[in-house]
């Protein structure tokens, strides 16, 4: 049986803007800086690591878009990303 890591890495998939509207929409995107692995967040979120979700989000590695970012994102919908899903949430990374 794979571990999360391996399972979750596989999950990994590359997004357009325009695919993941709706998601934004119901608030369910959340932005992992570069500086963050996004493995290493979709871990930390399945396995219900709030400590190290917290850190993150205080450090704002983890954010929901801002509204410049959707401003910027809306005016050039094929802007791709690396995205894992993580239920019920979206994980984007810029590329």
């Amino acid at each position: 049986m794979p571990d999360i890591r391996t399972e979750l890495s596989e999950n990994v998939d590359e997004a357009e803007w325009d695919w993941l509207i709706p998601h934004a929409q119901r608030d369910m995107v959340i932005v992992v800086s570069q500086l963050v692995d996004l493995i290493d967040v979709g871990v930390a979120i399945a396995s219900d690591k709030t400590s190290d979700i917290q850190v993150w989000m205080d450090e704002a590695l983890l954010t929901k878009p801002s509204t410049k970012q959707l401003g910027e994102w809306n005016t050039n919908r094929s802007k791709r990303f690396n995205t894992l899903i993580i239920q019920p949430f979206v994980l984007v990374q810029e590329k």
